[in-house]
């Protein structure tokens, strides 16, 4: 099939590269010319597991493009899938002027005889299939076209795509939602997905409103599995209980599960913060309060700031001239992306106190200078990091970080003073370690004099 994607960000440019690795003729729409640029000569422009192998392949054998013009993209394709920025605005409801500013121009474009299949694959409120409808038709009709309902029919195809695990969430879906009454804009749906579930997992039609809620409510749902575990963990800690454990014990309950139970300082991404808060809006909007999901943003906000009063207890409430190590920026391993990141709760806040931050990160580096400067320092490696170091702060759990050698840490270090906001380090092996170590939910370690 000849597939338009219009924007390239973390979702656009996923799918658009998934989808022409099934044979597909995909072409990328973006207003960002030196994006486009950059994507045309072959430099892929987000950080993503197994991504670039396939968009290397695919642009040289020539079924993935990229332009800035979106009569040019969508001119021969059947399908256009929206893939724009859903920003939460002031009052915490999605801004969908991307989305309605390209149905618009959609209206401008569309032709007698050549009709598409317009897919919403933004994460979208309850009622925004509707809008792009409305807003292709008025421009349809503004050019007097006759029958404007017959050139199109909008979709919903909620993505649900895992940073770090992206490339394989979409080749082998669990499911794919898809929300349409048209019959003929579900047989082609049907036709493109059936390579990406040979395995048997499911495509499930439904109501465009349904399938709107759909994301929303998965998300809200694993974002409140991550807050009540992070309550779990403040319980812990003031019970003497250890929250590993605890898990483990929650999460052999096969109503329950095993994942998302993990203790930490907060979730942050592109996703859950924004998903939640658009719901809580959406709610509001049909005089619904949302108690669950007001108290999951009020807890994961809270659990941001988590470790800072621990490491100021340990320095007496003085981090002047402290040189604090922070190892992770990105908001989970295996992205770079640093939106709604614990890590930068953790730097405001320890910097206010006069703490010297030296950052490092595998993938994220660059995001937060472009974001914040040089505020902050930034290391080589994670070694690097700890060179005179007073403390080390875990705020993501790359991979590389999880295997450390602790008499390297205290060379390097002051002192063996470590603040686990991933839980990454087994109990009995920094008690081995002799380490000061704080970890979530879990009892802390004060080193025995030696």
């Amino acid at each position: 099939m000849k597939i338009a994607v219009v924007g390239t960000g973390y979702v656009g440019l996923v799918s658009g590269t998934c989808f022409a690795e099934s044979g597909n003729e995909v072409t990328c729409v973006d207003i960002d010319v030196k994006k486009v640029e950059k994507l045309k000569s072959g430099k892929i422009t987000i950080y993503e597991p197994g991504l670039e192998k396939f968009f290397i392949r695919n642009l040289e054998e020539g079924r993935l493009k990229f332009t800035t013009s979106l009569e040019e993209g969508v001119k021969d394709a059947r399908l256009v899938f929206l893939a724009l920025p859903t920003p939460p605005g002031e009052d915490g409801s999605a801004d969908l002027k991307y989305v309605l500013g390209v149905a618009k121009d959609l209206g401008q474009l569309l032709q007698e005889g050549d009709y598409k299949v317009i897919v919403d694959k933004s994460t979208v409120p309850v009622g925004t299939g509707e809008k792009v409808e409305e807003t292709i038709l008025a421009e349809l009709k503004k050019r007097n076209v006759s029958n404007p309902e017959s050139l199109f029919d909008v979709v919903s195809n909620p993505e649900f795509l895992r940073e770090g695990v992206a490339v394989d969430d979409f080749m082998k879906p669990d499911r794919v939602v898809i929300g349409t009454d048209s019959e003929k804009a579900r047989s082609i749906m049907q036709r493109l997905y059936a390579p990406f579930v040979r395995q048997g997992n499911p495509i499930i039609f439904m109501d465009v409103r349904s399938a709107e809620l759909t994301k929303y409510a998965a998300n809200s749902l694993l974002a409140t599995k991550i807050s009540f575990m992070n309550e779990i963990a403040q319980m812990c800690e003031r019970l003497g209980a250890d929250v590993d454990m605890v898990r483990r014990g929650v999460g052999s309950d096969a109503r329950i599960g095993k994942r998302f139970l993990f203790p930490g300082i907060g979730y942050g991404g592109s996703c859950f913060p924004k998903d939640v808060q658009a719901l809580v809006k959406s709610a509001s909007q049909v005089d619904y309060d949302f108690k669950i999901l007001n108290a999951v943003m009020k807890v994961n906000q809270t659990q941001k700031s988590h470790l800072t009063p621990k490491v100021l207890e340990y320095f007496n409430n003085d981090l002047k001239g402290k040189k604090i190590a922070l190892w992770g920026l990105a908001f989970k391993p295996n992205t770079d992306d640093i939106r709604e990141a614990p890590s930068l709760v953790l730097i405001d806040e320890l910097m206010a106190h006069g703490a010297e931050i030296i950052a490092y990160d595998p993938e994220a580096m660059d995001n937060v200078r472009d974001q914040i400067g040089d505020k902050i320092s930034y290391a080589g490696n994670q070694y690097e990091a700890l060179e005179g170091a007073d403390a080390l702060v875990i705020a993501t759990e790359w991979n590389e970080f999880r295997m450390v050698e602790c008499e390297r840490l205290k060379k390097l270090m002051k002192k063996p003073v470590i603040f686990d906001g991933r839980n990454l380090f087994d109990l009995e092996y920094m008690r081995d370690c002799n380490f000061y170590y704080v970890s979530i939910g879990r009892e802390t370690l004060i080193p025995e004099e030696k």
